[in-house]
């Protein structure tokens, strides 16, 4: 019955793909793999109770919780992958503007509300503390919907040249800016300033996990000049990415200090070193966006069974939540157009790149574990404010950035998955002959 789990997990993603070209809805497979989630969660069919048929419980969940760690862990190595030295040269000093700018900016926007709406509703319904780590979350993206796609759509451009790289940097800007507040936050319950948690861990966990990805990155290229298959190069490749994944769950305690790893770090610096010190990263990255395709379909199919549609019985949290919501779009937005417009970014990339950073999820989630320490009050509210707006931002997220895409002409107007891919292939046919 185990395995059965994750296979109708699969089935049901793929199927909703097809009701969904069979409605001629012309949403992201994204969309379509979370709402089929929804609808074999705990809360749609697993409520019926029939094993098989559903997920019955959030334990059951829980069981496969390693599933969405792997998956995870290689989308972090794709988009290590864009961090191609070449590429870097030329984006790499704007897409490190623009990620820190509209990182801080939606953080420093949601802060500033919701400080008006503890003023307004009171300390004992929305607390300071709450607030100020709310904010820090808002700075969070996720970079799997946004991978997906960019991928499914086979997206080409400035505009997805900027992207995927702020995407990767908002994991270690989020991670700063949340480390920070949360510290600040638990200052004003305790009453004292911990300087240790609030700079030292941060900046240990940032450089801990970029070196760790660093070696693992240097001994796997190493590695894979005693294999002259590329099946067995691929396979060494995806051991390496599993326990790369597996490392980054070590934590090593000294007094105060604690030395801990951000998977996604890691495995986002595993690819990027792979992909710049192997001559076979390009054909090996290839092969390895097919073999994780079902992997990525079963890690949202499971998010989309997470999502607890309980925070909708509660108005006070959709009343935050959609504050929340609003206002983490308007920074993100106005920080990428501005810090764009600072940077002389063409047009498009202008007015488009802040609704493709709209997505929201597993590292904000994340988070939502360390908020707990706030106390139970705060920790609930933290954590439903939280799943509300990653409800609506997993279903609208995937879908404003396709559109966001298709508006900036980096997908062909109107076409197909089939369309999209034959388009490209089409493109690539003369450098091969070359």
């Amino acid at each position: 019955m185990q395995l059965l789990a994750p296979a109708f997990a699969l089935f049901a993603g793929l199927m909703m793909t097809r009701v969904f070209k069979y409605l001629n809805l012309k949403f992201p497979d994204v969309t379509a793999f979370l709402i089929a989630g929804v609808l074999v969660g705990p809360w749609c069919l697993g409520s019926l109770g029939v094993e098989g048929l559903g997920f019955v419980s959030m334990d059951q969940l829980d069981q496969l919780s390693f599933l969405s760690d792997v998956a995870l862990g290689f989308i972090a190595f794709d988009i290590g992958n864009e961090f191609r030295l070449g590429q870097l040269k030329q984006i790499g000093k704007t897409a490190t503007v623009i990620g820190v700018v509209q990182a801080c900016l939606a953080t420093l926007l949601v802060d500033l509300v919701l400080f008006v709406t503890y003023v307004f509703v009171g300390k004992d319904v929305l607390p300071l503390p709450a607030v100020i780590t709310l904010g820090a979350i808002a700075s969070a993206t996720a970079p799997a919907a946004t991978l997906m796609v960019v991928r499914q759509y086979k997206a080409k451009g400035p505009l997805t040249d900027l992207l995927l790289p702020i995407v990767a940097l908002d994991d270690a800007v989020g991670l700063v800016v949340f480390s920070v507040s949360f510290s600040l936050a638990q200052a004003l319950i305790s009453g004292s300033v911990d300087v240790i948690s609030a700079v030292v861990n941060p900046f240990l966990e940032i450089v801990c996990s970029l070196a760790l990805g660093s070696l693992m990155g240097m001994l796997l290229t190493e590695l894979e000049k005693i294999f002259f298959s590329n099946s067995n190069r691929l396979s060494l490749t995806i051991s390496f990415v599993i326990m790369t994944i597996a490392l980054s769950s070590v934590e090593l305690q000294f007094n105060e200090v604690k030395i801990a790893f951000s998977s996604l770090l890691v495995c986002m610096m595993l690819g990027t070193m792979f992909c710049n010190l192997s001559e076979f990263s390009e054909d090996l990255m290839n092969r390895s966006s097919k073999w994780t395709a079902p992997l990525y379909a079963v890690f949202f199919v499971l998010s989309g069974a997470q999502l607890d549609l309980a925070v909708f019985k509660q108005p006070l949290i959709i009343m935050i939540g959609v504050i929340y919501i609003v206002f983490r779009c308007a920074g993100k937005y106005l920080g990428a157009r501005l810090a764009s417009g600072a940077m002389h970014c063409d047009e498009k990339v202008k007015k488009y790149l802040g609704i493709t950073l709209f997505p929201q999820a597993g590292v904000a989630l994340g988070m939502v574990v360390s908020a707990q320490a706030l106390g139970e009050y705060m920790g609930s509210l933290i954590r439903d404010i939280i799943l509300f707006s990653v409800l609506i931002y997993e279903l609208a997220g995937p879908l404003m950035t396709r559109m966001a895409l298709h508006k900036a002409g980096e997908i062909a107007e109107g076409a197909s998955d089939h369309e999209n891919r034959a388009r490209f292939v089409s493109k690539e046919k003369p450098k091969k002959q070359k």
